[in-house]
């Protein structure tokens, strides 16, 4: 039997360095998932990581939380689920909190709950319910610590008045951190198109569909298509 102390901090590990990627969030959930005998305590670690990272990290947690569900629903190990169920407002007041600090994760909440909305893991009334207090906290083309900042004028402050980092109370995010936020959201929006136009291994289903897009022939068609053809034989003439 694996040390539960190992386990925890392997998973912690794991939570703390994921990424925009989907193989990251996959791996931490077949872990997860290896050690469900221990699904509380893992369950528990996934609390505690979302108080204690930066914004970027909560943002990450949140969409393997999703990854975790969906892999635990379909092996039918529904502990996970059911605890997620239950915290889940705890889990989005941690990824995008009343005071504005985490006002760039509220799209990410949103699609996170959409999906989870989607896969039958939450209920519409909750997502309708969390949806609510969602209004209140998209607050990102206002909200000062998202502000564009002068890089010297930053250090300068930060220097001289060490609260200066803070606005009303809240932690502007450096410059390291909106850098990687960037890059993050860039990797999730391409993964996002890339589905968009992914089409299955279902035979003739995409060609089905378009058939069925394409109206009925009509005799307007068959006046345009010997209108067509009476141009090309005039034009075939005339060289």
């Amino acid at each position: 039997m694996a040390d539960p102390f190992e386990v925890r901090m392997r998973f912690t590990s794991q939570l703390q360095h994921l990424n925009a990627s989907v193989n990251s969030s996959q791996k931490a959930a077949h872990y997860a998932l290896k050690y469900r005998d221990m699904d509380e305590d893992l369950h528990s670690c996934i609390l505690e990581q979302l108080e204690r990272n930066s914004m970027n990290n909560r943002a990450n947690i949140m969409y393997f939380i999703e990854h975790l569900c969906d892999m635990a629903q379909r092996e039918n190990h529904m502990n996970f689920v059911r605890m997620m169920q239950k915290d889940i407002l705890m889990v989005v007041d941690a990824v995008a909190p009343s005071d504005g600090s985490g006002a760039a994760n509220v799209k990410v909440v949103r699609r996170v709950l959409q999906g989870l909305q989607q896969k039958k893991i939450l209920q519409t009334d909750t997502v309708i319910e969390i949806e609510g207090c969602l209004k209140e906290r998209d607050t990102v083309a206002e909200h000062p610590a998202l502000s564009p900042i002068d890089a010297n004028r930053q250090r300068e402050q930060h220097a001289n008045h060490p609260a200066a980092n803070k606005t009303n109370g809240v932690s502007r995010p450096d410059k390291r951190q909106i850098e990687q936020r960037i890059e993050e959201d860039r990797e999730r929006h391409k993964r996002l198109r890339e589905s968009i136009w992914a089409i299955g291994d279902e035979g003739d289903q995409e060609f089905e569909r378009l058939w069925d897009e394409v109206s009925d022939i009509g005799e307007d068609d068959y006046i345009a298509a010997e209108e067509d053809a009476m141009e090309r034989k005039q034009a075939l003439e005339v060289e």
